[in-house]
């Protein structure tokens, strides 16, 4: 059970029912996590005006991801595993082996997508203090210095939404439990 108030479009702050009335319009449903954040509105606008921004990298919908799930399996956030595997699966088309791999924190399949996985990590893990070798090792790997600071904007994102389920404890919607993920122990 979460520990914040999961609001529905009715019992939302009037500033965060605008946000809740478009997600619903948008997947049929509102996922918990917009529930919890629609505690502060400026929490739910930021979230939704920063993932409409990041889907305008110039990142791919695989690459997108692939910075998201790494970001939510190195955070711990089931919920955000689960929900981003959802988006791979539904929007992406992406194969089984690379979700797969990106949920269990394996090299993944393809070397490019393992280069930023492998960069995320160590963006998230040094706090953005990147040693200039795994940097090199990113920009080598077909990456440019305008992705560098995309994984950054992923990882934002990501950070916002995997420490406030974490907080929250917020429980997985009906909708993604197909998705379920738990940290390893």
């Amino acid at each position: 059970m979460s520990q914040l108030t999961v609001h529905s479009i009715a019992s939302a702050p009037a500033g965060s029912q605008p946000y809740l009335e478009k997600a619903l319009a948008k997947s049929g449903f509102i996922p918990n996590l917009l529930g919890v954040l629609a505690n502060a509105p400026t929490a739910i606008e930021t979230y939704l005006t920063v993932s409409e921004i990041n889907s305008r990298t110039s990142f791919t919908l695989a690459e997108r991801e692939t910075v998201q799930i790494t970001a939510a399996t190195n955070h711990g956030c089931a919920f955000c595993v689960a929900g981003h595997t959802a988006i791979c699966y539904k929007q992406g088309k992406l194969d089984a082996e690379l979700v797969n791999a990106l949920r269990e924190q394996t090299p993944l399949p393809d070397a490019k997508l393992e280069a930023l996985a492998e960069f995320t990590r160590v963006v998230i893990r040094t706090r953005g203090a990147v040693p200039a070798l795994e940097l090199a090792t990113f920009l080598a790997a077909g990456y440019a210095q305008q992705q560098v600071l995309e994984v950054v904007l992923g990882v934002a994102l990501a950070t916002l939404c995997n420490f406030s389920n974490t907080i929250a404890g917020t429980d997985l919607n009906p909708e993604l439990a197909a998705y379920r993920w738990q940290p390893k122990a």
